[in-house]
């Protein structure tokens, strides 16, 4: 209790000079922050470019460790005037060292990396989803389709299989133009309203897998491949232009 009332006698809310500066270092520490941040800069630009990669989405899980532990060295680095360099370098050193020897063991017998990372993936073989597997991927249907749109998808019919990396991408495979078969609609207005209740007898794809079955008109069944009554929308059929 008496800590708690010094504390609150002594702080001045909304002090623009304790916001600013710090009583614990003159003005001048600002040039030394701008040096560290200089430096820091240029050895985290130096281990990401011995990493190899080129954008966060390439990132595997040990490289995202890297960053993660090399900017919480480089931050407190750059800001703390009690946190010598040579400390930061040395967990640079010490990290960058275990990242290539990880490596180099992965190299060595592939089962690490499928162990630590994990495997691709399949969710989608022949125009259907493997509802189960599908629902374990680190994405939701709407960020599936949006990257497939990409790729001018108008439907699943026309995606012959579709991988989860274990660097959390899609990579998707394409039937031949002959080969294209109806399938579930990806466009948002389209998929986000299924319907419970079919107008007429006709093709429809399951919203929850994408299976096609030929329906009669009135309320919509379960699907008969996922067991899911999340309804469902008129086949398409549309041709995709590559």
């Amino acid at each position: 209790m008496v800590f708690s009332s010094i504390l609150l006698a002594a702080v001045e809310p909304f002090s623009w000079r304790r916001l600013l500066v710090s009583d614990d270092a003159p003005l001048s520490f600002l040039l030394e922050i701008g040096l560290r941040c200089v430096l820091m800069f240029v050895l985290t630009i130096g281990a990401l470019r011995v990493s190899g990669k080129r954008g966060v989405r390439q990132l595997s899980i040990f490289e995202f460790g890297l960053i993660l532990i090399l900017g919480s060295a480089a931050g407190d680095a750059t800001l703390y005037h009690d946190t010598p360099l040579l400390h930061a370098l040395m967990v640079f050193v010490v990290v960058i060292a275990l990242y290539i020897g990880a490596n180099y063991l992965i190299d060595r017998n592939p089962r690490i990396e499928y162990l630590v990372e994990g495997e691709p993936e399949l969710i989608l073989e022949n125009g259907e989803i493997d509802y189960p597997a599908f629902t374990k991927a680190p994405l939701t249907a709407q960020e599936l389709f949006g990257q497939l749109r990409q790729h001018q998808v108008e439907h699943l019919g026309q995606v012959r299989r579709i991988y989860i990396e274990a660097t959390g991408e899609v990579s998707a495979f394409f039937f031949e133009p002959q080969d294209e078969r109806p399938g579930l609609p990806i466009w948002p207005e389209i998929y986000r309203h299924p319907l419970h209740e079919l107008p007429k007898k006709a093709a429809y794809a399951c919203h929850a897998c994408a299976t096609v079955r030929e329906l009669p008109a009135g309320p919509a069944p379960a699907c008969p491949r996922c067991q899911r009554q999340h309804g469902w929308l008129p086949a398409c059929a549309t041709p995709r232009v590559g």
